[in-house]
């Protein structure tokens, strides 16, 4: 226990007085009120003595300030109440018989004050081993040590208190100031349906919950109307009538126009949407906000007609002046990311394209918001597409205005690229006479606010096209593409590729548009002599490119595994990881033999040019140098349909060189094309019966085939230009670039579905694929 002797100050000062036994205290006269100031100006300091233990006070001491320094230079105490305690106490007191001691207080030096101050930031509790450790250091008492860290606590605890009270007294009057306003809102209740002053009465539950969803639509209206008129360039009001309680098959009505491309627009013609519910739960149809969507389409769609513009400082030409590449510092500049940031790992690739094509606008822009006619246009390029949902039909029996929520599955004809799987808003717009646009633009969430997809290897910024009727019977096309996807998951061999855009990019879009429109503009107005073709009518020739068509899409869906067909991926240790094996049982299929099919795919690179790869694989002179099925001879084009100006674009049936006559009971289906961004070479082998029903006009769907075939693209080392076509004719070479060829067979490896697959026949489809690319290397470094 503590001296009771001992008192200690606030500010950590320690005054020990020195005992004193009991029995030499004797009683002092009392001293009258009046007189007792007297008395202490009569006593001087140094024979001042303790009344009752108390600490003496100096003449000029002031309660308020602790520390105050006393005329004999220490520092005095801070002990008044005690004092006037004193003071009135009637009873007798007791003072000391021997004459009193000077009491010093002694005060801590700066330079104690300051290491005291750094050990207290450390440790504000310190142990006794501390305590004893500092005191020795500033050479001071442990108990002064001790008692100054109490009294720092104590006034770290003072100063915290004091703030928090100042924090709750603004917190307490801003609360008063609310309860204020609601209680003048309770009594002065204002109508959500109208604005004016509410009649009280009794509402139901079901009545306020509807005048609430109300406001909510006036203030979700007013958004949008602002948002039209950021567009229109002049004020867009609000239904001028009250809205009344909405029901379940009314629509919104949203008015957004042109927004100054070429400095044409549409007018204000009210863009009408659709029923803006998705099914829920149960069957339940639920709302959800389409505001959200018609602002992104809309930015979507001002950023694509700014990249439009030829002069826009947006695009840099590449040093070859081949093509045009994006300015990342000048986009970031001038457009916000309208779908959030890149994510990490992601890659950028943007690339525009412009260029005629034998179409009108209108027929274009159908095909473009037509789901299967879309997939249809771009065969190689879409592996899958649909419509998930539409917001606006359009306006009028136009496309004008057409907003819908597409999914689609792009493609490269490569097993080392994966399927882009991509959902996005497509936006329709008409900006003038004969003058259309269609944007793209990602979507990172579904209409119910659920995420698309857990992982995305893709998300697509704004893209589209700007489409223009010229007076020649053409359409000016402006493509744009511009997407970020996860490099990571594409073969090294590939990564070139889909940077230079030709692999996802403008030119390949634009370069399937030109030859697909082509190739229907010559179907339609060419006929086949019946002097050449004998067998073939009409209606075979229909047939035909029917069955052709179905075979080059079955091709590509084995090659690229797209969700077309289920198709069940191998693992097998043996063929290495650029080969991919996959296989799928065929059981009751239109179109398709009974059994487990077989898939095999690869891509390699070839030290040629994809234009030479390209004329050597497709002529059928030399085809007995590749091809098992030739039997080691040259074969005969039986039957040509031409699908372009070139000789390469076309189907044709060939006939293998029969050894003897009763191996002449077999033919070939081929399909060619190529254009800027590549070439594709499909065939499959098919009996002459199947094909004689096929070619008088019988129905091809139930003619059994399985596909192989190749697909070669430029490796993205060198620029392209825009003579492909004369290149292709000339056979001319580059030295300095080479191809990317993949080789893909499908092939019946049992008859039975249900049989189980064997390692003897996955080694012996590998056997084939290896033994193909094998003899083409042999044969294109020999020529």
């Amino acid at each position: 226990m503590e001296d009771q002797h001992e008192r200690v100050p606030v500010d950590g000062r320690v005054l020990v007085e020195e005992k004193v036994p009991v029995e030499q205290l004797v009683p002092v006269k009392r001293v009258p009120v009046e007189e007792r100031f007297h008395l202490e100006e009569r006593v001087p300091v140094e024979e001042r003595v303790l009344v009752e233990g108390r600490i003496p006070v100096e003449e000029n001491f002031d309660p308020s300030v602790m520390g105050r320094i006393n005329e004999d230079g220490y520092e005095s105490m801070s002990g008044s109440g005690n004092l006037d305690g004193g003071l009135e106490d009637e009873q007798e007191t007791l003072v000391l018989e021997r004459p009193a001691k000077k009491l010093k207080y002694h005060r801590h030096t700066q330079e104690q004050i300051n290491e005291l101050e750094t050990c207290f930031k450390e440790w504000p509790h310190p142990d006794e081993k501390q305590r004893l450790d500092l005191s020795r250091k500033l050479n001071l008492e442990p108990r002064q040590v001790k008692f100054w860290f109490q009294n720092r606590r104590t006034q770290m605890k003072n100063q915290l208190e004091r703030h928090e009270n100042v924090m709750l007294r603004q917190e307490n009057d801003k609360l008063r100031v609310e309860n204020v306003a609601i209680k003048d809102a309770v009594r002065n209740p204002i109508c959500n349906h109208c604005g004016g002053v509410a009649m009280l009465g009794n509402i139901t539950i079901e009545e306020n919950q509807l005048r609430v969803e109300n406001a909510q639509l006036r203030d979700e209206l007013s958004r949008i109307c602002g948002l039209a008129e950021k567009f229109l360039g002049r004020p867009v009001t609000p239904l001028a009538s009250p809205i009344a309680l909405p029901r379940p098959s009314s629509n919104l009505e949203l008015e957004v126009a042109g927004n100054g491309f070429g400095g044409l627009n549409s007018g204000g013609t009210p863009l009408p949407m659709g029923p803006l519910t998705r099914p829920g739960m149960m069957g339940v149809e639920k709302p959800f906000n389409s505001s959200v969507f018609v602002e992104l389409a809309v930015t979507a769609m001002d950023e694509l007609l700014r990249l439009a513009q030829a002069d826009s400082p947006i695009w840099m030409t590449s040093l070859d002046g081949g093509k045009e590449t994006l300015n990342p510092v000048e986009y970031m500049r001038t457009f916000s990311p309208c779908i959030g940031l890149k994510p990490s790992g992601f890659v950028t690739e943007a690339s525009r394209e412009t260029g005629m094509v034998m179409i009108n606008s209108l027929a274009l822009v159908e095909t473009l918001m037509d789901g299967s006619r879309w997939a249809q246009m771009f065969p190689c390029v879409i592996a899958k597409a649909s419509t998930t949902d539409v917001l606006s039909s359009g306006i009028g029996r136009t496309r004008h205005g057409a907003l819908q929520l597409m999914h689609a599955e792009l493609q490269v004809l490569s097993p080392l690229v994966p399927v882009r799987q991509v959902k996005f808003l497509r936006f329709c717009k008409q900006h003038g006479e004969g003058l259309w646009a269609v944007v793209d633009v990602s979507i990172d969430t579904a209409l119910d606010g659920a995420s698309i997809n857990s992982f995305v290897n893709c998300r697509r910024l704004p893209s589209g096209c700007v489409v223009q009727d010229l007076s020649n019977g053409y359409t000016r096309v402006t493509w744009i593409e511009h997407s970020e996807y996860d490099e990571s998951a594409v073969h090294y061999l590939y990564r070139s590729l889909l940077s230079s855009g030709l692999g996802f990019g403008a030119l390949r879009w634009l370069a399937t548009l030109q030859r697909q429109c082509e190739s229907i503009a010559i179907l339609l107005s060419s006929t086949v002599p019946c002097e050449d073709h004998p067998v073939l009518t009409q209606a075979g020739r229909r047939s035909l490119l029917q069955l052709t068509n179905r075979m080059r899409d079955n091709f590509c869906a084995g090659v690229c595994a797209s969700t077309v067909r289920m198709w069940n991926k191998l693992h097998v240790a043996s063929l290495g990881e650029d080969v991919k094996v996959m296989t799928r049982k065929s059981m009751n299929i239109p179109g398709e033999p009974p059994g487990v099919i077989l898939s095999a795919a690869t891509s390699v690179w070839m030290p040629i040019m994809h234009q030479q790869l390209f004329n050597f694989l497709r002529d059928e002179r030399q085809r007995s140098k590749w091809d098992i099925l030739s039997n080691g001879g040259p074969m005969q084009e039986m039957i040509h349909i031409p699908k372009g100006q070139t000789s390469s674009n076309c189907v044709s049936l060939l006939r293998p060189n029969a050894r003897n006559q009763n191996d002449n009971t077999m033919l070939i289906l081929q399909e060619t094309w190529a254009d800027a961004s590549g070439s594709l070479i499909v065939y499959a082998p098919l009996d002459v019966a199947s094909m004689r029903a096929v070619m008088t006009g019988g129905d091809s769907s139930f003619v059994a085939l399985l596909p192989s075939g190749f697909a070669i693209v430029p490796d993205g080392s060198s620029g392209y230009g825009d003579d492909w076509s004369g290149k292709l004719a000339r056979g001319s070479s580059n030295k300095g670039s080479g191809s990317l060829l993949t080789v893909a067979f499908q092939i019946l490896v049992n008859s039975l579905p249900m049989a189980k697959l064997n390692v003897e026949s996955v080694e012996t489809v590998n056997s084939l694929l290896s033994c193909t690319i094998n003899k083409i290397k042999s044969a294109v470094s020999s020529a």
